[in-house]
């Protein structure tokens, strides 16, 4: 492990990542040594306090509708977990006219009516248990759900993306402490997607090779399973940030099979397990990095879909705003090797 003089020490550098599409400041005289980067704001454990809370066994009725449940029985009330429409969605369900483009409206732009889908997954009854509390089948039957819900959306023509994430703590954006996801659907490919299809296009164009598929580099690998990997990445916008990328080339995580989910479930809660003892137990957010619903046989071969995880650790300012530049202090190989010096089983 470096020091902290010789951390100070290495010069800055620019990095770009096909992937993402983005340029990346790595600063490392901003930050103190690789290990010192924790969490200050810890997350408490999760009290019980399902008297009170709507996601907790029993609560059902003080929630949104309900879309379905695992095991399906609605009549067995000792469910698993249950996928809900969310109370304050984002974007309408019952428009009459879903996508409709708005005309005259008097100033550059496009307008569309918000039609989409928001759901909550509500990953499991009790209310004191975390994802990483969780053992790797049960973490994949989340993964099930996640996939059950975007077949079922993909028949809906006007659907172009759904964003599968989770914010854990409040300074991630949970507004609920019981432990949850969410599935977000859209008219529409989010900008950041569209940069992602461009720069892994690009770099196929040049090479004839998914990006993805290339990762290959030792420094940055922190784990891997049967079916994945997780690494830093090489151009990681936040510090710590990691990904799991799938083995063999997919374009979208609903491909995925039961199986290949149980061992993407163990390897997630590797990394969250490791994230928390090595900092401190903080907020984060996790994003399912897929692809757009209807992608073109042309583009399947460099769209390759992958799980983000975001530990909360350092804010946003103008410059990054600003420029869209973001300033990392931990080069990615020191995060991958603090990573590493966790020593904990894959659990399959």
């Amino acid at each position: 492990m470096a020091s902290q003089s010789q951390n100070a020490c290495r010069s800055p550098e620019l990095r770009h990542d096909p992937v993402t599409n983005r340029w990346v400041i790595f600063s490392p005289s901003r930050a103190k040594r690789p290990t010192d980067f924790k969490s200050k704001n810890p997350q408490n454990s999760n009290p019980n306090n399902n008297s009170s809370c709507p996601f907790c066994i029993g609560n059902e009725h003080e929630c949104a509708p309900e879309i379905f449940r695992v095991p399906s029985d609605l009549n067995d009330p000792n469910w698993k977990l249950r996928v809900i429409e969310n109370l304050y969605p984002a974007l309408s369900r019952n428009l009459e006219c879903p996508c409709e483009e708005k005309q005259d409206i008097g100033f550059p732009g496009q307008v569309i009516g918000g039609f989409g889908f928001h759901d909550v997954v509500i990953e499991n009854p009790v209310h004191s248990v975390q994802l990483c509390d969780m053992e790797a089948r049960e973490i994949g039957n989340i993964f099930v759900a996640y996939k059950k819900r975007i077949q079922q959306i993909i028949s809906v023509e006007s659907i172009k993306y759904v964003q599968v994430f989770k914010n854990h703590g409040a300074s991630a954006g949970a507004s609920m402490s019981h432990s949850h996801s969410q599935i977000l659907a859209l008219p529409i490919i989010p900008s950041s997607v569209s940069a992602r299809l461009d720069g892994t296009k690009e770099y196929f164009e040049k090479t004839g090779k998914c990006s993805l598929c290339e990762v290959r580099a030792k420094e940055l690998l922190i784990d891997e399973s049967t079916h994945f990997i997780s690494i830093v990445p090489f151009a990681a916008t936040f510090p710590f940030e990691t990904w799991i990328i799938p083995r063999v080339h997919s374009s979208h995580f609903h491909e995925l099979d039961s199986e290949k989910m149980v061992d993407l479930g163990g390897l997630l809660k590797l990394m969250l397990r490791k994230i928390s003892l090595q900092l401190n137990n903080p907020p984060f957010n996790f994003m399912i990095q897929t692809s757009p619903l209807q992608v073109k046989e042309s583009e399947s071969c460099y769209t390759h879909w992958f799980l983000q995880i975001v530990p909360q650790l350092s804010s946003v300012g103008g410059f990054e705003i600003g420029t869209g530049c973001y300033i990392n202090p931990v080069f990615p190989e020191d995060a991958a090797q603090v990573m590493r010096e966790v020593n904990l089983p894959v659990e399959g």
